[in-house]
């Protein structure tokens, strides 16, 4: 029994082990923070995305030749006029193609016989994205049956798209034959950025082009993520070779 008691007393006069420093404990949550940020942001572009390579100059001046873009996954159900999507349809070739909506089902999609400007439903689209205005090649006129889509490129004078293949379905291709829907482009740096919303076909009822999904905040926060991770640790790593200089200098 004494000595039981005597290893109690012993303990008893040993000195308290500190604690975690406050600084410590706040590097610990601002790195978790970081790491949360940077893996979370990256993992849903990573869930969300696909990167595409734009071979051809049909999409100039929106998209450019050697342009890398990240396109949404998404059904052909979720996307509407102005959209550009990335889509496969067997009757063009089976190739990947990126082009722009400009028609859905039931609409009435045409050109103008004066200046070939694009009509829908009768109505005229003025189109800003257009790499030359007015420019649209031979009339055509064609009713999309429902289910289906009308797509063109934006470099109207170069582009084979829903024009080129009149005589299958009038040109247009189901809509299960979309992929993607491009939110913007990732190579080259120099054109690094999202793609602006067309407002093109907001006065028309029925779909329109899509708002802009959850790539920008996706990416604020793995950027953040990362400078937040780097700072934390160029900060603990600067105060502990403070510690260490003071403890030199006592000592």
């Amino acid at each position: 029994m004494s000595s039981v008691v005597e290893q109690s007393a012993d303990r008893s006069d040993a000195p308290a082990r500190p604690g975690r420093r406050p600084a410590a404990v706040l590097q610990g949550v601002a790195l978790a923070l970081g790491l949360l940020m940077m893996i979370g942001g990256f993992a849903l572009i990573a869930v969300d995305y696909r990167p595409y390579k734009i071979p051809t100059a049909s999409m100039h001046p929106t998209l450019q030749i050697g342009d890398t873009v990240l396109a949404r996954k998404v059904g052909g159900g979720a996307v509407g006029r102005g959209d550009v999507v990335v889509f496969r349809d067997q009757a063009w070739g089976g190739e990947l193609m990126v082009k722009r909506i400009v028609a859905v089902g039931g609409d009435t999609v045409a050109t103008t016989a004066a200046d070939h400007r694009l009509t829908v439903n009768g109505q005229p689209v003025d189109e800003p994205y257009l790499a030359t205005q007015g420019s649209q090649g031979e009339s055509f006129s064609v009713t999309v049956p429902q289910g289906r889509l009308f797509l063109l490129g934006d470099n109207r004078v170069g582009s084979l798209d829903s024009r080129t293949h009149l005589e299958v379905d009038g040109g247009t291709v189901p809509a299960t034959a979309v992929e993607a829907r491009v939110e913007a482009t990732l190579l080259p740096f120099g054109r690094t950025g999202l793609l602006d919303r067309t407002t093109a076909f907001d006065g028309f009822s029925g779909p329109r082009a899509s708002d802009p999904g959850p790539l920008e905040p996706a990416a604020y926060a793995t950027v953040a993520g990362a400078a937040l991770i780097v700072v934390t640790s160029a900060l603990g790593g600067v105060a502990g070779l403070a510690r260490r200089l003071r403890r030199g200098r006592s000592s």
